[in-house]
């Protein structure tokens, strides 16, 4: 890593549900290498709340924050508002770093992309859980071959949501954030892909099934890799009363990998044919405890956007790679919506993801 000459000046644009996390990385993990200058939102005192725990002015609009003139600004806001947001702070010439998704369309992600890309600025995506070092041991062990082929892969997400989260203006809404698995899944369908390989087609069906909401609480899907694997997904906001796990499990011909606990943080199961010395360790040694589904990758990651900065390369997950998840939940929507498979390179899209609410509702 390369040693900061100074502190970065960090912008923060949205103070809800996630910031908490990013209290803890700007103000605690990272506070050696930046300098939260301030922090922006409609609500003051979300703005105040955060800037009194790590520094900075509260702010409470994107001019006013621009106006600061910050290196870096992680955009925190709701879904639906990603890609104009993050299009106002590159036009000003500033660096962003994005939660997921980095749009609700592909086309407003490759719009974010070709802008940032024209302003010479960086956009870096947050896709923390390939930051877990469950993830990063199972990731090597694919690398090295000592997976073997794929048999079959499959996802699991079994989390809470209640009626009060469904019922703000945001949450599970066709125009800003669609259902558990353009919120939720995204990060296990991100991993899906990262560990399993490239997916050719996707089946699913979703409903809301106890919560109300437009899109769907529930999901399910079956997977055709390219490599001729096999899958499944099966995703909930409907568990009740906790967030029970978050898994991904590879059977492959020379191995079987299953990662678990809350936020794909724990090896729950490392059985190559041809063990090695240490694979007994595994579990021990890659398992990580985590406080909130959210795990604890921020920093890594936040930290590794820091260096692409201060080096001038790209950043560790830019924008065509946070549209590989993209693609796929819109591929899993379109299917719901057509009643049938769909192929990823047919580029499917969904007819109500990130879609007004008057189009959404009448299917254009």
């Amino acid at each position: 890593m390369t040693v900061s000459r100074h502190k970065w000046r960090i912008g923060v644009l949205g103070c809800g549900r996630v910031s908490a996390r990013y209290r803890e990385v700007l103000g605690t993990e990272l506070s050696d290498r930046v300098e939260v200058i301030a922090a922006a939102d409609l609500d003051a005192g979300k703005a105040q709340a955060f800037t009194d725990a790590v520094g900075g002015k509260p702010v409470h609009s994107i001019p006013a924050l621009i106006a600061e003139r910050p290196d870096l600004v992680c955009i925190l806001t709701e879904s639906g508002h990603h890609a104009r947001h993050a299009l106002e702070l590159i036009e000003a010439g500033i660096n962003v770093v994005v939660e997921k998704p980095v749009a609700l369309r592909p086309e407003d992600a490759e719009r974010v992309r070709d802008a940032a890309k024209a302003k010479g600025v960086m956009c870096a995506v947050i896709k923390q859980n390939r930051y877990n070092p469950a993830m990063r041991f199972v990731r090597e062990m694919v690398s090295e071959g000592r997976i073997g082929r794929l048999v079959t892969a499959g996802v699991r997400v079994h989390w809470s949501r209640h009626q009060d989260y469904y019922d703000d203006p945001w949450h599970g809404r066709w125009s800003m954030d669609g259902g558990v698995l353009a919120q939720q899944a995204i990060h296990h369908l991100d991993a899906l892909q990262w560990l399993g390989g490239p997916i050719d087609s996707v089946c699913a069906a979703g409903a809301a099934v106890l919560n109300r909401l437009e899109a769907e609480d529930t999901a399910i899907g079956l997977v055709r890799f390219k490599s001729g694997a096999l899958g499944t997904i099966e995703a909930t906001t409907s568990a009740r009363d906790d967030d029970f796990e978050a898994s991904l499990h590879l059977v492959g011909e020379q191995a079987m990998a299953k990662i678990g606990g809350r936020a794909l943080n724990r090896v729950e199961l490392w059985h190559p044919v041809e063990p090695r010395q240490g694979d007994e360790r595994a579990a021990e040694t890659f398992s990580q405890d985590v406080p909130t589904s959210y795990g604890l990758g921020h920093g890594p990651l936040l930290g590794e956007v820091l260096d692409a900065l201060e080096n001038g390369t790209p950043p560790p997950i830019d924008v065509d790679e946070a549209l590989t998840s993209l693609r796929l939940v819109h591929a899993l929507y379109a299917s719901m919506e057509t009643g049938g498979w769909v192929r990823l390179d047919d580029h499917p899209t969904s007819s109500k993801l990130g879609i007004p609410n008057e189009d959404a509702t009448s299917g254009k």
